[in-house]
């Protein structure tokens, strides 16, 4: 898949004078239903996460405090989006090489997944994610 099918998607967003609120809903909101959350915080300055790629997995970045880039790369195109406003998500399709920087003091980074972990769903090196790639689409 190339990066374009990954994309920003906007959330509802209630405002209110008390506090806004967003929510998102499996299958209505992302395009997937969601299996599995997990979060990413106290990311010391200067650090990275991610650098690996999913063969089947799915997923919905969201800034929900804060701020970080995430980059994509398919092996021929590198995307960055400026993740910062707790309304909007990025979503990443599978086989995607992914990482992320750039994190503010005090992000906090929410992924929903489209299933459970699994580390047979994982590619931690970059040569063999291209060799993946190069199957894919021979």
């Amino acid at each position: 898949m190339p990066t374009d099918d990954c994309r920003i998607i906007k959330l509802p967003k209630i405002s209110d004078p008390r506090g806004n609120l967003t929510f998102i809903e499996s299958s209505r909101h992302i395009p997937f239903d969601i299996k599995r959350i997990f979060y990413l915080y106290d990311v010391p300055g200067g650090s990275d996460r991610g650098g690996h790629a999913h063969k089947t997995l799915q997923q919905f970045i969201v800034a929900a405090s804060g701020s970080f880039d995430v980059v994509l790369d398919h092996g021929d195109h590198q995307q960055r989006y400026h993740l910062n406003r707790s309304y909007q998500g990025l979503y990443v399709c599978p086989m995607m090489w992914q990482y992320l920087d750039n994190f503010s003091s005090g992000a906090v980074c929410m992924v929903l997944a489209s299933d459970y972990y699994d580390e047979n769903d994982y590619y931690r090196d970059y040569d063999q994610f291209m060799a993946g790639v190069k199957c894919r689409n021979p």
